[in-house]
């Protein structure tokens, strides 16, 4: 059960960056999604989605290596 929440937790953010990159595409071949005013805030917001997924999933990933001691300190002699 509990290997089943960790992936949607990693597979939501994972939709939301995949999305951004469609808003992204979107707006680099001209196809406007009427939802948004202007096809430059299409963009931003393409953008903000799909770094915000990555910044998630990353941090889980980083998260679950310090808890398993598996991120190895640089300033280690």
């Amino acid at each position: 059960m509990v290997r089943i929440i960790a992936a949607l937790v990693l597979f939501i953010p994972g939709l939301i960056s995949a999305y951004g990159i469609k808003l992204m595409r979107d707006t680099l071949f001209d196809d406007f999604n009427p939802i948004f005013l202007h096809i430059g805030i299409q963009f931003t917001i393409g953008l903000i989605l799909f770094l915000a997924g990555i910044a998630f999933i990353g941090g889980f990933i980083v998260h679950r290596d310090r808890k398993r001691q598996l991120h190895k300190k640089r300033n280690q002699r």
